[in-house]
């Protein structure tokens, strides 16, 4: 972890402004923001630690726990609420095993509902990292499952 951190650190001045663009690097090097980084990055920036989790609390992008390997956003905007997204959520926290915000404990798949993914005449739609899936029964779920398990590499 510390020479990853080392490395993203090193391709920035330091500056306050370059405390998003670190944030974003961190995100997408490690999948979420590790308390311990950002300490580091607060040093770093000489921005307080307060100051970066405001920024990083504001913006969706950010995630302060890992996600799996296979990230779920369900839509429950007003076109996909209105077409059932709360049961599709449901529906795949029981497949998974895991309630939002969590993760499978093989760090494959973690879920969370978001406002709107931008797909709003395929409700109720969800992606899996940035596929979609559009048009979602509760019959649909298993089957996503399988398709992705024997489409995994070995």
């Amino acid at each position: 972890m510390e020479k990853r951190i080392s490395k993203i650190l090193s391709s920035y001045p330091g500056d306050r402004s370059d405390l998003i663009p670190i944030l974003q690097d961190i995100q997408s090097n490690f999948g979420y923001l590790p308390e311990e980084i950002l300490k580091e990055v607060s040093s770093f920036t000489r921005v307080p630690e307060s100051e970066i989790y405001g920024v990083a609390s504001f913006y969706s992008q950010f995630s302060f726990t890992p996600k799996g390997k296979n990230h779920i956003m369900v839509c429950t905007g007003t076109a996909c609420h209105v077409k059932g997204a709360d049961q599709i959520k449901e529906g795949i926290e029981r497949h998974l095993g895991i309630e939002e915000g969590g993760v499978t404990p093989d760090l494959e798949y973690s879920i969370e509902s978001v406002g709107c993914l931008g797909c709003c005449a395929l409700a109720p739609c969800a992606t899996v990292n940035d596929e979609i899936k559009s048009n979602i029964t509760l019959k649909d779920i298993k089957k996503i499952f399988r398709r992705r398990k024997r489409e995994k590499p070995s």
